[in-house]
């Protein structure tokens, strides 16, 4: 099969385009014959070694939807010819949402290979049938950052009333965080260093937004009233300390990121007399994933598509990804669909 492969490390330009196995599913595997796959922050980031694939060569892309070419042993519920969209979580026991600590968590496209390619196999479990009215580009473009939005804002107890901000607006979660937001009740505020994405933020139910760069936690306050019940931050050390400035007493930051940088610093005090928390969360579970699902299907949930690229166009969007400019996701298209 056709595959981008990563054979090093050097950055977007590792990425060439060439011929590997065409793999086959295992015993409760499905291999699915891809129609679109959307781009995240990983895919530009493995080819920078960040993180770096174990093994070369190797196929990155998280994101995905097509039909169903072949079903392995065991597998119920899949046939040949069912269209279907990939949900790249990877690890979760599929009825509970456990989280496994022992470490076997992962995401498809960095532990196994991914979506950039002609074929994809994944565990019958991780599918979810795609609604006929959904177009072939939104189907792939919502799975790993909307569920991700969805777990944070889970795992932040954000209720209906709340106020919440989203620091660096603009991003496939982020956006998606505002979203989810606005359907879960709260009144959402925003961040971004550039002012067309906070008037997009604000076209999607966005109550208003500040610059990234200024004394947002005090615009904040006086925009609304109040401080945040929850800060959605994955921007890191270039926004830290003002999102937890932001956060009313009893307030949740939430992250599952840090795009400014690895290490922030704290203030203990604050944080103890204020009893603020601050919450990580990594990917999501099945239960995260269906309920997204039902939201994009019924039409509740936007999927945000800002261009879609033929298969041979990837390098070109890379390039746009790491620009920072677009708003919405990025798809890939396979020839004659």
């Amino acid at each position: 099969m056709r595959a981008w492969i990563l054979n090093d490390t050097r950055g977007p330009s590792s990425y060439t385009l060439g011929e590997v196995d065409t793999p086959a599913p295992g015993p409760g595997e499905v291999r699915v014959r891809l129609v679109t796959s959307a781009l995240n922050r990983l895919d530009l980031w493995m080819s920078m070694g960040l993180p770096a694939p174990k093994h070369f060569p190797h196929v990155a892309g998280g994101d995905g939807a097509g039909v169903v070419d072949m079903v392995g042993d065991g597998v119920d519920g899949w046939a040949p010819g069912a269209e279907v969209i990939v949900n790249p979580s990877l690890g979760y026991a599929p009825t509970t949402g456990h989280i496994p600590f022992s470490g076997k968590l992962g995401v498809l496209g960095e532990h196994s290979w991914g979506t950039l390619a002609e074929y994809v196999v994944v565990p019958a479990t991780n599918l979810a049938p795609k609604p006929a009215h959904l177009p072939w580009d939104r189907a792939a473009a919502y799975g790993l950052a909307y569920s991700t939005a969805y777990r944070m804002l889970r795992r932040a107890r954000l209720r209906d009333g709340d106020l919440m901000l989203v620091v660096g607006v603009g991003g496939g979660v982020s956006s998606a965080g505002l979203m989810i937001g606005r359907l879960m009740g709260a009144e959402v505020y925003v961040t971004s260093r550039s002012p067309a994405k906070i008037e997009r933020a604000v076209q999607l139910g966005a109550a208003g937004g500040f610059a990234s760069e200024g004394d947002f936690s005090k615009e904040l306050r006086q925009a609304a009233g109040r401080q945040a019940a929850v800060v959605f931050e994955n921007v890191g050390p270039a926004t830290w300390s003002q999102s937890m400035r932001s956060l009313a007493p009893g307030g949740r930051l939430v992250t599952c990121g840090s795009t400014s940088g690895p290490k922030v610093e704290v203030s203990v005090p604050p944080l103890f007399f204020r009893h603020l928390e601050i919450i990580g969360s990594t990917m999501f579970d099945h239960e995260d994933f269906a309920r997204v699902s039902e939201w994009v299907a019924g039409g509740e949930l936007p999927v945000l598509v800002d261009s879609v690229y033929p298969f041979e166009h990837l390098p070109e969007a890379l390039r746009r990804m790491k620009a920072g400019d677009h708003q919405g996701k990025l798809v890939i298209e396979r020839s004659g669909t």
